[in-house]
């Protein structure tokens, strides 16, 4: 019994738990209060490492060449000797955040690891960074009633010829306040045909129709090494594909979304492509100056639905290249 006790004290030292475990008779360990320690631990355990290696390097610079080619030679051979005995050292985070730095100086094959590793730990401390985010408390829209969701379906089966509009303004009538998307979403989740479209072409065919001369513009956002976010902007001819102008900034502003459109027009004089229609969300960076920028070159500025990424999806899928083609095989240090 006494063995088992000790087995299950060891487990709950594993920080991340959150339950309370009892040791013997008497003793608890409250968890969370240890996971604190520990992350306390680590931040000290960071510090008197980073002053050894300060230390190590002003040693290093007063000794001579000699001594450190044969100090160098010496570590070589040791680790020759610990990579035959030890198959997969355990580091500490900051053990991985000294060897992430000096591996950047190093040509390859110098350290225990590949420059793969290196990018997964620094995807493990992005992740890590932005999880905590999901530990606050979700406040979405409440619940939608099953009286209003059976409302909704009776007026879109009994009406064929009503659209989500036409439904909304009934619903108000009644009392109701329901957005037009949420029911258009009810509708689509039980195969409830939309009504006829009189409206005009859909998105699709109206960026088929005049993809020659549309310019697409969105925001994307890189994490850097430091924990950095860097916000860039990109536009895109969706009649090319081609990627006329791009830049990136910490902190995106009105200003700097005005001057970056000033730019874009003396490329597109350099480059001989009018713009007939640009495209881009309704982000509060886009500010007013911005459309009037493009305006000027004879430009027609449109905003994408709210909520409708689909609506700009050439300039979504270049920004899903850009990751998948170059950003995830990088570490980004700043702009």
């Amino acid at each position: 019994m006494r063995r088992n006790s000790v087995v299950d004290a060891r487990r709950a030292w594993r920080p991340g738990i959150t339950s309370t475990v009892s040791v013997g008779n008497d003793l608890k360990l409250e968890v969370s209060a240890l996971a604190r320690l520990l992350c306390g631990l680590v931040l000290y355990a960071s510090i008197y490492m980073l002053l050894r290696l300060a230390i190590s390097l002003a040693v290093l610079r007063s000794s001579s060449d000699a001594e450190r080619d044969l100090e160098i030679l010496a570590l070589r051979h040791q680790v020759a000797v610990l990579r035959r005995q030890v198959k997969r050292p355990d580091l500490l985070p900051a053990d991985r955040m000294i060897l992430a730095a000096l591996g950047m100086r190093l040509p390859p094959g110098r350290l225990l690891f590949s420059p793969a590793t290196l990018l997964r730990w620094h995807r493990e401390l992005v992740r890590k960074y932005w999880a905590a985010f999901g530990l606050r408390p979700r406040r979405g829209r409440p619940p939608m009633s099953d009286e209003l969701r059976n409302l909704i379906l009776r007026l879109g089966r009994e009406n064929p010829r009503w659209g989500d509009r036409r439904i909304q303004g009934e619903l108000v009538k009644l009392g109701y306040q329901v957005s037009a998307t949420t029911i258009r979403g009810v509708l689509r989740r039980h195969r409830v045909p939309p009504a006829p479209r009189r409206d005009g072409p859909t998105w699709a065919q109206f960026l088929a129709a005049h993809a020659g001369a549309i310019l697409a513009c969105d925001f994307f956002t890189v994490d850097t090494v430091l924990l950095r976010t860097l916000y860039v902007l990109v536009f895109l001819e969706i009649g090319s594909r081609r990627i006329l102008y791009a830049n990136c900034t910490p902190h995106p502003s009105g200003a700097w979304v005005t001057q970056q459109a000033r730019n874009l027009t003396w490329e597109l004089n350099q480059l001989e492509a009018p713009i007939r229609l640009a495209i881009h969300d309704r982000d509060s960076k886009f500010v007013d100056e911005f459309d009037q920028v493009l305006r000027g070159e004879g430009a027609m500025v449109a905003l994408t639905p709210y909520r409708c990424p689909r609506a700009n999806a050439h300039c979504e899928r270049m920004i899903k290249t850009l990751r998948h083609e170059a950003l995830d095989w990088l570490l980004v240090f700043d702009e």
